[in-house]
């Protein structure tokens, strides 16, 4: 079974929250879902609180001890699939990741053909339901994740 790596900016939003709904839909399919950040706080800290009631509100929950933690680069090879929030994210792992890990470094709305390309927005400056449109973006993406992986179009690398 293959390995998931979800990645924003700081660990605290977004990739928590893909963390929490990756692991309840596509359990099956990865072997290790995990998240980090960019430019997470080395020391590591909770998820945001916005964000933990977002997902109790949409029935999923993260590790009671979970913590954030930022990316290393020199990890990216242990997963066979990393799935970004922002092209930035992209951009600044690919810059750091040894050439052979580029083409597992992507985005993940690439996987939803109507948001293909687009940012998955950052809900921490904004209003508590940005966090809710952030969860339903991110659950598209994992029904289109888990659709290919049942049809065998999921390419791991």
């Amino acid at each position: 079974m293959a390995s998931l790596l979800l990645v924003c900016t700081a660990n605290i939003c977004r990739s928590p929250m893909a963390e929490a709904i990756f692991k309840a839909k596509l359990g099956d399919v990865f072997k290790t879902i995990t998240s980090a950040g960019v430019h997470a706080d080395p020391r590591g800290g909770p998820v945001d609180a916005r964000a933990a009631s977002a997902l109790a509100r949409h029935n999923y929950s993260l590790e009671r001890k979970w913590r954030s933690r930022r990316v290393q680069p020199e990890s990216l090879g242990e997963y066979d699939m990393v799935l970004v929030m922002e092209a930035e994210h992209v951009d600044a792992l690919r810059t750091k990741a040894a050439a052979e890990h580029h083409a597992r470094i992507l985005l993940l709305t690439d996987f939803v053909p109507e948001l293909a390309g687009q940012d998955i927005p950052d809900p921490y400056f904004g209003p508590v339901a940005g966090f809710d449109v952030v969860i339903g973006m991110i659950e598209r993406a994992a029904q289109r994740l888990l659709t290919e992986s049942r049809e065998g179009r999921l390419r791991l690398s």
